[in-house]
């Protein structure tokens, strides 16, 4: 088993990755807890014990139950199973149970210890990691949540030997993302040992910049302005096969985007876009934008990001590497993304 600590202070806690590591939820429940809401969504097989009374609470799937209803929903349930301050949530599955379980567990009692049973790749290297959940409002996309870190992540990579193709090609997306922030050689190490770079990686960004107010934390939604955008409109009713997109898929091309973005602020060079689309189609992602896309919408959409100070806002490759560039001009963002589309015919 390999144990990643995320330095916190009191709050901090560790990952956990391993075949087999779902088995240790015991070991982990808070001291005291004698009660356990386990929020996990049909479809996922792998069943926890965590060794007290518990309850279990199932969440629907995708995009759509990333809301508010969803948190009343999971808050009412805490009240009829008798949850209190001093026991716990534990979240089994994917981003979006991990996202809603850590934002009702920050809202109950004014917060009660969560774990997370990380069952797919991107939730494992990426979305259970970090304290970071929250939900979708029809104006975008994680706009309501809370700063919540868990007591400890679990991440059974036995459970992933039984994710589809689409999920594993969701969490290679995460992983390009990691390869553009330094994690070195993913594709020559063992499925544990790639997950544990990337959850260390994550893990000292959020140790010296928990609540992104350093700036180093924001450097994580690298490719995801674009990403999060092409989520919203999908879900919101908006453009063309946008809804089909998972998260990793969306993020493999905002990846590519943000490459070509910077190449037209004159921040990189073609060879560096090369390595973009090289990478990223490599783990057999969309390089191209759906067809259908509305480039005047997603620009609308990124221009509500929570980054979005400045105006237009991404994280972007450059010189001295990835940094926060604000002001982005309105005409170079629909430029590029009409590039993208005129390329190929996407997905």
């Amino acid at each position: 088993m390999i144990r990643v600590p995320v330095e916190l202070g009191r709050r901090s806690y560790e990952v956990l990755i391993g075949r087999g590591a779902r088995h240790e939820l015991a070991g982990v429940i808070p001291p005291g807890a004698r009660r356990v809401a386990v929020v996990t969504q049909e479809g996922v097989p792998w069943q926890v014990d965590p060794g007290v009374e518990r309850c279990d609470l199932v969440v629907g799937q995708g995009e759509g139950a990333k809301s508010l209803a969803t948190i009343e929903t999971l808050c009412r349930g805490f009240a009829r199973f008798g949850l209190t301050r001093k026991d716990a949530v534990v979240a089994v599955g994917g981003g979006v149970v991990t996202d809603v379980a850590g934002f009702a567990a920050a809202s109950w009692h004014r917060g009660v210890a969560v774990i997370h049973v990380a069952t797919t790749l991107l939730a494992q290297v990426d979305a259970a990691i970090g304290g970071k959940c929250g939900v979708n409002l029809p104006e975008g996309k994680n706009l309501v949540g809370a700063f919540w870190q868990p007591a400890a992540v679990l991440c059974d990579t036995e459970v992933l030997e039984t994710l589809p193709a689409a999920e594993w090609r969701s969490g290679r997306g995460e992983m390009a993302k990691y390869a553009f922030l330094g994690v070195e050689g993913l594709g020559s190490l063992d499925l544990p040992e790639a997950i544990a770079r990337c959850v260390a990686l994550k893990s000292s960004v959020v140790a010296a910049d928990e609540r992104e107010e350093g700036g180093g934390r924001v450097l994580l939604n690298y490719g995801h302005t674009l990403a999060h955008a092409l989520e919203a409109s999908g879900w919101a009713g908006g453009v063309g096969t946008a809804g089909t997109l998972r998260h990793g898929e969306a993020v493999g091309i905002g990846l590519v985007f943000a490459a070509r973005l910077a190449e037209r602020l004159g921040r990189i060079g073609p060879a560096r876009v090369a390595d973009h689309e090289r990478l990223v189609g490599g783990y057999g992602l969309p390089t191209r934008l759906p067809r259908g896309s509305d480039p005047d919408r997603l620009v609308g959409l990124m221009a509500g990001d929570k980054k979005a100070v400045g105006g237009l806002t991404f994280v972007l490759d450059g010189p001295r590497g990835l940094e926060l560039v604000e002001g982005v001009p309105r005409r170079l963002v629909l430029d590029t993304l009409k590039a993208m589309m005129a390329v190929g015919e996407g997905p």
